[in-house]
């Protein structure tokens, strides 16, 4: 890696030091950031499936740093979060997201019992969108009552968690059967995934494919590759299931083959030319998965793919001034923009990006896993 990850790491730290403050005084769950500080999600409140992020990069800090100030800054967050258990229907799949990097953060790094009790609330709610047909539902309204995504197998986490943590094999087993209904309907021949698939909710036959956050139908968004490459490892290390770590293998050639010689991540890996579209979340949370499987595998390969990946965000996308909020630049949620956010800052990306700097370190808790 040409750029010192332990410097970056405290860099990182000294920046949200002094700018994660300014959440706290709005007391808000920052989306993104920018020059006027930190702003909320334009979507459902604190409901919106990124809240998590949050608490769980103030959790990643206070491993690196033992600033207790971060530790505090995740409970204030937390706490809007569960907060949002008592209004319900705006909650989705990715209550993973939102609660295992939070409460389920703070059950393992400090032992609380009521944080523990409230991620397995969570934990719950997931397992009741289980659709016996053999998928978890990821969204709520009555159209997408088939809908599932690629995005999910991150979550399943949430739901091996809870195995461990209770015993009961249901959580577990219902995750292997969203993973294998994904791994038959989501990946595709060349290692690619799709990223939203309809499935007939009565028989759980598919119905079809369609384009979601990426450029078109049948195109390979780069942060569904990254879900892909990242959950499927995360499913082996909870199962053992050699079949979870090939999948993660071969999304991870495709994404590989496609990293730009700059490092940066496209937002779709077959969009056009023009205009340039980036999403460095995609880079980011790859750069994660990638440093996991070169653990698993021992395979060289994937620590140098992701020190690529690093690199170009180190060298072109990271602001490390005090007087802006945020760290990675060129954050993008969906291709066509959707208002949630185009070359922008976005929390979750710099969660990834500090995940990735922490595992290099040494410091990283896996927050994933129990």
């Amino acid at each position: 890696m040409r750029n010192n990850a332990c410097e970056a790491l405290k860099r990182a730290i000294e920046k949200y030091r002094a700018t994660a403050p300014l959440a706290a005084a709005e007391n808000l769950l920052p989306y993104r950031g920018g020059e006027g500080g930190w702003l909320a999600s334009p979507f459902d409140g604190n409901s919106w499936w990124t809240g998590g992020f949050w608490p769980g990069l103030m959790w990643q800090l206070w491993a690196a740093s033992k600033d207790d100030w971060f530790a505090g800054e995740a409970l204030r967050a937390e706490e809007l979060l569960t907060a949002e258990f008592r209004t319900f229907e705006k909650l989705n799949h990715d209550v993973g997201f939102m609660y295992l990097l939070s409460c389920g953060a703070r059950w393992k790094l400090t032992g609380d019992a009521q944080a523990r009790t409230d991620t397995l609330h969570a934990a719950n709610l997931l397992m009741g969108r289980f659709n016996p047909a053999g998928f978890i539902r990821a969204w709520n309204e009555p159209e997408r009552v088939g809908y599932a995504i690629i995005d999910c197998l991150m979550n399943l986490s949430l739901l091996f968690w809870a195995t461990d943590v209770t015993g009961d094999p249901r959580f577990a087993h219902v995750a292997r059967i969203h993973a294998d209904t994904a791994l038959r309907e989501f990946l595709r021949p060349d290692g690619s995934v799709s990223h939203i698939v309809e499935l007939d909710p009565v028989t759980g036959a598919r119905i079809r494919e369609h384009g979601g956050q990426g450029y078109a139908l049948g195109t390979a968004w780069s942060r569904g590759q990254a879900w892909g490459l990242y959950g499927y490892a995360l499913a082996y290390m909870n199962t053992g299931d050699t079949r979870y770590l090939e999948a993660s293998r071969r999304i991870a050639g495709f994404f590989m083959d496609h990293i730009r010689p700059d490092g940066l991540t496209d937002c779709d890996f077959l969009q056009p030319t023009q205009p340039e579209r980036l999403d460095n979340i995609a880079g980011a949370c790859a750069a994660c998965g990638l440093l996991e499987l070169e653990r698993l595998t021992g395979g060289a390969e994937y620590r140098r793919a992701a020190e690529a990946l690093l690199d170009g965000l180190i060298d072109h996308c990271c602001d490390w001034s005090k007087d802006r909020c945020g760290l990675l630049t060129h954050c993008t949620a969906s291709y066509h923009d959707d208002a949630a956010g185009v070359h922008t800052n976005i929390v979750y990306g710099d969660y990834f990006f500090v995940e990735a700097l922490a595992k290099l370190n040494g410091t990283d808790p896996m927050l994933w896993r129990k």
